[in-house]
């Protein structure tokens, strides 16, 4: 397989998804980087009227696994951990996490990423490590043309 093949089909395996769906959070993903564009919404907030820190966390896994995942072919990886700093709070506006892979073995896989807003001032960043699981990536979870 084209290895441009395989980035549209794991980006078709996240757009498609129930949960980013939800989200409505667009992604690209290219060798050992992913970025994913999202655009904020009230019912994103906490009680204090910013983003919850879980929408830091998906994008900032997400784009880092998905850096990762960019050069596993066969199988879907997982997060074994997952650290994240946040630096700057958020209310409106765009965000951009840009996700990618700092290390790899056979096994394990070390991403980083950065969240920022439209005018590229840092919001987040966090880095993890992640693993080759025993999850084919297959046509029925969505990863496919």
């Amino acid at each position: 397989m084209k290895r441009d093949q395989h980035y549209t089909k794991l980006e078709n395996l996240y757009e498609n998804h129930p949960l980013n769906k939800f989200y409505n959070a667009k992604i690209t993903i290219s060798d050992k980087t992913a970025e994913i564009t999202l655009v904020l919404r009230p019912d994103f907030h906490h009680a204090a009227d910013a983003v919850h820190g879980s929408v830091y966390w998906k994008l900032l896994d997400d784009s880092a696994f998905f850096a990762a995942n960019s050069i596993v072919e066969d199988v879907f990886v997982l997060t074994a951990n997952y650290t994240i700093y946040l630096t700057e709070p958020i209310s409106t506006g765009t965000l951009i996490a840009k996700g990618k892979l700092v290390h790899a073995t056979r096994s394990q896989f070390i991403g980083e990423s950065i969240l920022y807003n439209v005018q590229e001032k840092e919001i987040a960043r966090g880095s993890g490590v992640y693993i080759r699981s025993k999850t084919h990536l297959s046509s029925e979870m969505g990863y496919k043309l």
